[in-house]
């Protein structure tokens, strides 16, 4: 009851500060989204980091992590208040996917998928389906999961196959999704199926997309994925076969899912960005603590210059990755066109974390590759950042497209 609590009091902590404001800059959360980061520490500390390796090693979903958050009000925060939701700001929501990060990617993915599935439906769906599903949501500790990705179309959503066809009041589908988050324990799915088969029509007016209940015939879940880190987030493939699924579970308008699947980005990159730079400060604690108590030479490996370079990249580009993240935070709450800083907060943070952790593993040493100290699993969980969500050459294309829209537009940066 207490997390839930200082959840809600950090609600709308993000505006009223933006409004109490008059010094221009201000890089200081709010007393309240100071409380939430540490009642999501504490959470961490005491429920997260003692499990985790456990986890990791066994694959198993994190079940009883997952209904602790939910209980704590830590789970499912974006959804509106008029479906039972928080609808906390999404500063605050970042804070929560940094903590979550920094004690488990793997179970931070678990959790934070949830919002990557909601996050179309709150942007686009009606009142009824946001009723049906968001609502559940909010009253109980289910998983739900965003189904777009397929086996020849990761990044490129526009290359989907999966296919939907209009029979009456319905919709059939027909086709295969991969590497779907929380798959097999999703309760529904967000799904991105081609409505016209012309290839000829823009991708803008080509997709539909749907909520589907799991338990709909015709959906098959496939086999729990083994990945190289995260690994006890759930990744499957998902068919659909003859799947019937009525119009009225349409997340908005015939022909523009996708870009509605595209506005989701803009919306759960920095969240993306948070887990990466919260799992880059894991590694510059862990780096760190351990160079202190490592002796090479006569002293503490610390001393060595070699290794204090190491660090202090770590550490600045830890702070430029919570500036970036938080800055792709601000301005979606502020309802500015997002992408392009979002792009920005979750390529360089995927990127920098990735660097963060091979060097975490270098300070190591020997026992870096170990599976006994805890380097190996964080350079393991760190590369699926580059990965999900777009991949980091897929970010650079979104930055660079509008960067130069804007260049053409004003004739500078």
């Amino acid at each position: 009851m207490i997390g839930r609590r200082v959840v809600a009091q950090a609600q709308n902590a993000l505006k009223v500060q933006a409004r109490n404001s008059s010094s221009g800059l201000n890089f200081a959360l709010s007393p309240e989204q100071e409380e939430l980061r540490t009642t999501v520490r504490k959470f961490v500390q005491e429920e997260v980091i003692p499990v985790a390796g456990h986890y990791d090693k066994t694959m198993e979903y994190p079940w009883e992590v997952v209904k602790k958050l939910h209980t704590m009000g830590l789970l499912n925060t974006e959804i509106p208040a008029a479906y039972g939701g928080l609808e906390l700001d999404m500063v605050s929501n970042c804070i929560i996917a940094e903590e979550l990060g920094y004690g488990c990617t793997g179970i931070a993915t678990a959790a934070v998928a949830n919002g990557l599935a909601e996050a179309p439906l709150i942007i686009a769906a009606n009142d009824d389906v946001k009723k049906r599903f968001l609502g559940r949501m909010a009253d109980a500790p289910i998983m739900a999961a965003y189904a777009v990705t397929e086996p020849i179309a990761g990044s490129d959503v526009a290359g989907i196959k999966t296919k939907c066809e209009k029979k009456g009041d319905e919709y059939v589908i027909n086709g295969s999704k991969m590497w779907i988050t929380n798959g097999g324990v999703a309760d529904w799915f967000f799904v991105l199926a081609r409505s016209d088969p012309d290839p000829k029509v823009s991708a803008g007016k080509a997709f539909t997309a749907f909520a589907v209940d799991a338990n709909t015939p015709g959906i098959h879940v496939g086999k729990k994925e083994i990945n190289m880190g995260q690994r006890c987030s759930d990744t499957r493939g998902i068919t659909f076969e003859d799947v019937r699924v009525p119009a009225a579970n349409m997340v908005g308008a015939h022909g523009e899912g996708f870009k509605v699947a595209m506005k989701t980005f803009d919306k759960t990159r920095p969240l993306v960005a948070a887990q990466a730079t919260g799992l880059l400060a894991r590694c510059l604690d862990v780096a760190t603590k351990y160079s202190l108590e490592r002796k090479a030479f006569g002293t503490e490996i610390a001393n060595h210059q070699a290794v204090q370079f190491i660090l202090a990249d770590m550490a600045m580009n830890l702070e430029m990755c919570k500036l970036m993240t938080y800055k792709s935070a601000l301005e979606v709450e502020l309802g500015r066109p997002g992408s392009y800083f979002a792009s920005v907060a979750k390529c360089f943070s995927s990127d920098m974390v990735n660097q963060a952790a091979t060097n975490c593993v270098q300070v190591f040493g020997g026992a870096g590759f170990n599976t006994e100290y805890p380097a190996e699993k964080l350079m393991r969980d760190a590369k699926i950042f580059q990965i999900y969500e777009g991949t980091s050459q897929v970010q650079r294309m979104v930055i660079a497209r509008q960067l130069l829209a804007r260049v053409k537009q004003n004739g500078c940066y």
